[in-house]
């Protein structure tokens, strides 16, 4: 999952073509050049590529204050919400029918903006549930705090969701996973690195205190409140599993009877709880962690009532803070953004209201958005692009001489019953049944959370949608659904800022959509962790045992080079990213021939002064064009599964035989390896 973009989302420079003056062999962009002007032409490209070919943009955009991260992605990110931003003025001044996607559209972003009333109301709008929490005296009434906090979007101890059995993808069933911890990863607790030795001790010292005075605490009970907070989360921490020990998918599949969940955590009366968490007739359930709920029980009465219910007094107004008045607000982001990624600065309010509202009724959005701003034309474009993919990639399969026959055929047919999903969903959610008003903004967010729950529950027990989509058109990602055994490719995935989509040349569209998004989710299907699912999204053993082998030692390759990236001072987790590493690899080589086969390759004729196989690879480095505070950088490599973006250029290119060829890359170089320690997959 992760990255690239579409066209007409941008409405930017129009991108001209013209002879040059000598003959006619040779075209440029006269207007700008969507990869050329990016370069930093001081680097030599076998010395740091991501430098050489995105080190004059990066030079001439500086992180702004307000972002831990910034690059192409980011730029897109704004156009976006100038568009977005648009739709919600229009819909203010609409006077639309109560109930209308108008009306919550014009309402919700009524309630975001209006500072008056959220500065005046501080607290206010979490007294209700402030007060149930208070009303807990004991481990029942504590764990059917924890159902309601899970209905309306609050971290508790307790993570359940509906989903796609992983060995039976047509039934939706109960999952339960570890949750419950206040730091956005286990090892935070834990990690003796500097980087995680300075959060913790200003979430011990500084945050936890401060968001229970917050709640209402005097100074001494919030220092006590934050001992026992602390150490009851580090105890769910201590069983709560690694990073790399989540991508092992028959190791996180524990099926069992509520009988068997039973033996695992005594304590908690898992029928009542899950009809009152809107599970209904729950009679199995599939726990990812085992030893995370053996830990849970024992918590529930190794702490007091009392420690439990500052736990989740913290926990509410963490979830709610930035809808609340400043002094909830400015908190959430000083530990949240600045301290863990290293943003200095808010982004303006009108940008933090419209990303809430994209995340909790982007679809609404996205109806009238993909209207204005995703053509026809440009889908039809991404289609066939995906399709010529699925071709090479196929022909990739049938070359490979580690993969046996047998193996091949049930690969090829996975292949081809891959479901492309491309700009916007042919079906939309219904949000009739989401109540939104003028405010409070905090009490708009509560009950988005409570409809996306409702809608999550109702799942249970009925046929899986598998046309139903993950993301927004209007998103900048892209992701493989192993269960469905489908890429969704939103529209915003495909765009360069200040280009129009048509105007772009294959070998930078190649590089850029095909590799980087197309291919790269396409190849997640055979990933360590998709390859493990069937054609039909079953978890199942497919492959010849020998073949597994096979793939072991190569992907091992693989971990093993990314392991030795150090970037300050913290290693690259090589089997944490093996599945974006892998990827991403094979999106370079399959998108590669894909590109051969155009009449741009073929001509061979130089744009720039490039020729098209450096404007391939130029093309994918643009995907990537992001540089990230030292802050971000550590936390990424701590919580990620994906490697830092400088390091999905430069890795991956290393293994690539025709990179050395289209910048002649020559021993002594810094990116040159060995051809025979060189990784290939597929």
């Amino acid at each position: 999952m992760n990255t690239k973009i579409s066209s007409l989302l941008i409405t930017g420079i129009s991108l001209l073509f013209a002879a040059c003056n000598q003959d006619d062999k040779t075209k440029i962009y006269e207007a700008n050049d969507p990869v050329a002007h990016n370069r930093d032409t001081t680097v030599k490209p076998g010395d740091d590529f991501f430098k050489y070919a995105n080190g004059a943009w990066l030079a001439k955009h500086p992180i702004p204050a307000a972002y831990s991260a910034w690059g192409i992605g980011n730029v897109v990110q704004e156009e976006l919400r100038d568009r977005m931003k648009k739709i919600n003025e229009d819909a203010l001044k609409a006077n639309a029918a109560k109930g209308s996607n108008t009306q919550k559209i014009g309402d919700f972003y009524f309630s975001g903006m209006d500072t008056v009333s959220i500065e005046k109301q501080g607290i206010a709008p979490l007294k209700e549930e402030l007060n149930k929490i208070d009303q807990i005296t004991d481990i029942k009434s504590l764990v059917d705090e924890f159902a309601h906090l899970q209905r309306i979007g609050v971290e508790q101890p307790i993570g359940a969701y509906v989903g796609q059995d992983a060995k039976n993808s047509s039934k939706m069933a109960l999952s339960l996973y570890q949750s419950g911890i206040g730091l956005p990863n286990r090892d935070y607790y834990f990690n003796k690195d500097e980087h995680s030795v300075t959060i913790r001790t200003d979430y011990q010292q500084t945050h936890l205190p401060t968001v229970f005075k917050l709640a209402g605490l005097n100074a001494g009970q919030a220092d006590a409140a934050t001992k026992k907070t602390y150490a009851l989360e580090t105890f769910l921490a201590d069983s709560s599993r690694k990073l790399e020990d989540l991508r092992d998918p028959y190791h996180n599949y524990n099926k069992m009877t509520l009988a068997g969940l039973s033996k695992l955590a005594p304590d908690i009366d898992w029928k009542a709880t899950f009809e009152k968490m809107d599970y209904k007739n729950v009679d199995t359930v599939i726990v990812g962690q085992p030893e995370y709920y053996r830990a849970l029980n024992k918590t529930l009465k190794a702490y007091s009532i009392d420690d439990w219910k500052n736990y989740l007094r913290k926990n509410l107004v963490e979830a709610f803070a930035s809808y609340l008045s400043k002094p909830f607000d400015e908190e959430n982001f000083r530990f949240y953004n600045k301290v863990i990624y290293g943003s200095t600065a808010q982004l303006p309010r009108w940008k933090r209201v419209l990303d809430t509202e994209n995340g909790l009724m982007g679809e609404v959005l996205g109806q009238i958005f993909v209207k204005e701003y995703f053509p026809e034309k440009t889908k039809e474009r991404y289609v066939k692009l995906v399709e010529e993919m699925r071709a090479s990639f196929k022909e990739h399969i049938e070359k490979l001489d580690w993969m046996s026959p047998e193996t091949k055929e049930k690969a090829y047919y996975k292949l081809s019953k891959v479901t492309p999903k491309v700009g916007y969903p042919d079906k939309w959610k219904d949000f009739s049944t989401l109540e939104i008003n003028c405010g409070p903004y905090a009490l708009n967010v509560l009950r988005g959370n409570i409809w996306w729950h409702n809608f999550n529950a109702a799942k249970l027990g009925k046929p899986v949608d598998r046309t139903e989509w993950g993301m927004t058109p209007q998103t900048y990602n892209a992701y493989y659904d192993p269960s469905n055994n489908e890429i969704v490719l939103p529209a915003g995935i495909f765009a360069i800022p200040g280009f129009k989509d048509e105007n772009i040349d294959d070998a930078v569209i190649y590089g850029y959509a095909a590799a980087s998004t197309i291919g790269h989710e396409m190849t997640h299907g055979f990933d360590d962790q998709g390859r493990q699912f069937d054609a039909d999204g079953n978890l199942k053993a497919w492959w010849k045992p020998q073949d597994s082998v096979k793939f072991g030692a190569r992907a091992q390759m693989l971990i093993d080079q990314f392991n030795g990236y150090n970037v300050y001072g913290s290693h690259v987790n090589g089997k944490a990213t093996q599945g974006e590493n892998i990827a991403d690899l094979g999106g370079i080589v399959i998108g590669l021939d894909a590109f051969k086969k155009t009449q741009q390759y073929k001509e061979g004729k130089l744009i720039n002064g490039l020729t098209p196989l450096q404007r391939y690879f130029l093309g994918y480095s643009l995907g990537w064009l992001t540089q990230d505070r030292k802050e971000a950088l550590l936390s990424q490599i701590l919580t990620n599964e994906h490697s830092p973006a400088f390091l999905r250029v430069n890795g991956p290119f290393t293994d690539v035989p025709e990179f050395y060829e289209a910048f002649h890359i020559k021993q002594g170089d810094k990116m040159w390896v060995a051809p025979e320690k060189r990784v290939k997959i597929w």
